[in-house]
């Protein structure tokens, strides 16, 4: 963590009241020539009041990305998130490898959602190609779907336990979550990464004894674990403290700013892709779609846990519903390819709405391919909301708004 004290042009920076705040940089003290590493602050011979702060990338409360800060006090004038520190090239890379061979490597941003951002691809890569997969496949990218995304939520949840000092609920969570690895791993051999939604299907259909162990573990995770969260974590006073009322992201504001997931329906939007815009077997399946109306760091803390219990729902309906053992995928060519042509399609993911563009010159590779991923659309309210804020109050309204750094850094 370091800081330094910049001229305002520089920075964007106001006063709180909306002022312009100017600084006098030919004022600044010796210890401008310090060297970057460690902390240190540069304050202005003149006790200027504002102050910038550098906040990461090595930082616990900041991940894989840094945050810049301009403080009064206390108090944020001003935030900068600087993402970038995770370098991937996935969409060029994509574009110098076929539409098979992007499976693995498409994954690679959300780990633990990757599931998601897969899906997402193989449903472009069908419209383009013209594939339809067989029932039961689709049953089963839909249930492998919503155990990652229980895998990511518990993870968001652990983290954000780290980030206010309850450790608690970091161990918690961590642990309750080898419940759903162990069932993702069961089903594909692989524990995080997957590589089992592909272009027709999936990869290979459920060994035995999957769903009694899937069954097993749904009915304790639900009946035991999510109750005993609600008593040590959300119903904790301290916990509603910090986040009741804190960083309220107003219905109008979340319209204005494009964010989506549970970020989005904490502000009283009802919109999930999986209800408004229905792929593969989610039209033929019941659950609910949490929504709260206070807009603050605490319903935007709690959503998440509510979509873990319809989570549950779903993989149930799917274990029950899917159709007898048979084919899974539906059977390719070597190198497949479509005509010319493009295609975009989204998915609800943990995080939101995540989509991936591709547009095809009627070879077996991309010519371009975009994803549109929901934590450059969240990353936008934070700004947003710290501005104005305490210091103190960084870390849970940063992580209330559901960002993967990584996931931005694609």
């Amino acid at each position: 963590m370091s800081g330094k004290m910049s001229d305002a042009s520089d920075n964007g920076a106001n006063n709180v009241d909306g002022s312009s705040a100017s600084l006098d940089i030919s004022k600044t003290s010796a210890n401008n020539q310090l060297p970057s590493q460690g902390f240190h602050v540069e304050r202005l011979e003149d006790q200027d009041r504002y102050m910038t702060l550098s906040i990461g990338p090595q930082h616990p409360g900041s991940g894989h990305m840094r945050i810049i800060v301009v403080v009064d006090g206390d108090i944020i004038v001003s935030a900068d998130p600087d993402v970038g520190y995770v370098h991937r090239g996935e969409e060029k890379m994509s574009e110098h490898r076929s539409f098979v061979q992007n499976v693995p490597h498409v994954e690679r941003p959300v780990i633990h959602d990757s599931s998601n951002i897969l899906y997402s691809y193989c449903l472009a890569v069908e419209e383009l190609i013209g594939l339809q997969p067989p029932e039961r496949a689709m049953y089963l990218r839909a249930l492998m779907a919503e155990i990652d995304r229980i895998n990511y939520t518990l993870y968001w949840l652990a983290i954000l336990g780290i980030f206010i000092g309850h450790s608690t609920m970091f161990m918690w969570a961590t642990a309750d979550r080898e419940l759903f690895v162990d069932l993702a791993d069961m089903a594909t051999g692989n524990r995080i990464t997957h590589s089992y939604i592909v272009p027709g299907g999936v990869r290979n259909d459920l060994p035995e004894g999957f769903t009694d162990k899937a069954f097993k573990s749904l009915n304790y995770f639900e009946s035991k674990r999510l109750p005993e969260y609600d008593k040590i974590f959300y119903d904790n006073p301290l916990f509603r403290q910090r986040s009741e009322g804190i960083g309220v992201l107003s219905r109008a504001d979340a319209i204005n700013l494009g964010v989506t997931g549970s970020v989005l329906r904490a502000s009283g939007i009802d919109y999930d892709v999986r209800k408004k815009e229905s792929y593969d077997i989610y039209s033929e399946l019941q659950f609910e779609v949490p929504i709260a109306k206070t807009g603050d760091s605490f319903a935007r803390s709690m959503l998440p846990v509510n979509d873990i219990r319809q989570s549950i729902n779903i993989i149930r309906q799917c274990l029950t519903k899917m159709p007898q053992p048979g084919q899974v995928r539906t059977k390719l060519q070597p190198n497949p390819k479509g005509p010319p042509g493009e295609a975009y399609s989204r998915v609800e993911s943990g995080r939101g709405a995540l989509g991936h563009y591709i547009v095809s010159d009627g070879t077996p590779k991309p010519y371009r391919h975009k994803m549109s991923v929901p934590s450059v659309r969240n990353l936008a309210a934070m700004p947003h909301l710290l501005r104005g804020a305490r210091l103190a109050d960084l870390p849970v309204i940063y992580w209330s708004l559901n960002i993967w750094p990584v996931e931005i850094e694609r």
